[in-house]
């Protein structure tokens, strides 16, 4: 018979007790439950990634997939602007690895919560690094020349502060491509055991921007150099691309637009034979919509991707189907 190493605590023992203590040992392994898959090992808990914006975590997870798990900490109903942290939010952020963030600024409210969660393991993926920036600034933004191929013809801004850059890169189809890309890299490096399955992930959704950046742009292509008329500073990234250009009535969605606000736009509609001034979903009736009216112009809308319903913010497809809506929206404004 052969040896049986893992019985030498009891070479010493008599013959017959020798063979009751074999017998013990082999029941005992039966009993401890059914047998596991040679190789098998048990399964991981998956990664738990926060996010902080809509968009930021629709990128975030059509990349995690089933590879992770991804909350928001501002709920899809809360935008930035009007954000109130929860005691859970800073037990989340002191027990997570990873906090994915929009950045250029946009999520400087957190700056105070994060460090108040003392979590040194927390990594932080700025999905906004190396994106070419747009200045902060609306009427900078709407100076800007336009090339016929819809870049512009001063360098791009790379600082990330919010008082020198416009944060809504994630409204250009094209930018938001990087976006995902980096938020791929960070959770490989968080994660490399699903490095496959986040490439994956991300080139999938990636073809689907792609696609989303042809469209609106054969929507566009015949109002090239057009301009439309936006609430807030929100679309400057939108009309680079599309080679068009926008004016904002005010430069934050909690400003209230002055008589003078007013009196330049009135003029810029009365210019451009607008038909339709683009509003958002979170305004309501507003003296933007006083102003349609004293026009004889309708309301379209475009949506920043701003807030949302929980429904949507679970749901990456949604950042697709709001940008088309997008599209079409400016086309209606510009008429046929």
């Amino acid at each position: 018979m052969p040896s049986v190493p893992a019985l030498a605590p009891v070479r010493r023992l008599r013959p017959a007790l020798l063979a009751v203590a074999m017998l013990a040992q082999v029941l005992g392994g039966c009993a401890a439950g059914p047998p596991r898959s040679r190789g098998a090992a048990p399964a991981a808990k998956p990664l738990t990634v926060l996010t902080t914006i809509l968009p930021i975590t629709l990128f975030t997870r059509a990349v995690a997939g089933e590879c992770a798990q991804v909350r928001a900490l501002i709920p899809a109903a809360s935008g930035p602007h009007d954000f109130q942290a929860r005691p859970g939010d800073l037990r989340a952020l002191a027990q997570a690895r990873l906090l994915v963030i929009n950045g250029l600024g946009m999520e400087s409210f957190l700056d105070s919560l994060v460090a108040s969660a003392e979590n040194p393991r927390l990594q932080v993926i700025d999905s906004s690094r190396g994106v070419a920036t747009l200045p902060a600034s609306a009427a900078a933004a709407a100076a800007a020349t336009s090339h016929p191929d819809g870049e512009h013809d001063h360098e791009p801004d790379h600082d990330h502060e919010h008082d020198q850059a416009n944060p809504h890169i994630w409204l250009d189809p094209l930018r938001a491509v990087e976006q995902v890309n980096n938020i791929r890299d960070g959770l490989i490096r968080a994660d490399p055991g699903c490095a496959a399955g986040y490439r994956r992930n991300a080139a999938a959704y990636i073809a689907s921007l792609q696609q989303l950046d042809r469209r609106i742009r054969g929507q566009l292509q015949p109002f090239r150099g057009k301009t439309f008329v936006a609430f807030h500073a929100v679309a400057p990234y939108f009309a680079e691309r599309y080679g068009l250009r926008v004016i904002e009535l005010v430069e934050a969605p909690e400003q209230n637009p002055t008589p003078a606000d007013l009196q330049r736009l009135t003029a810029e509609v009365k210019r451009s034979q607008l038909r339709a001034l683009l509003s958002e979903p979170q305004q309501g009736e507003n003296s933007f919509h006083a102003l349609a009216r004293d026009l004889g112009v309708r309301i379209a809308v475009f949506d920043p991707l701003e807030t949302g319903s929980e429904a949507a913010a679970a749901d990456p497809g949604t950042y697709l189907r709001v940008m088309r809506r997008n599209g079409d929206a400016l086309r209606e404004a510009f008429g046929p």
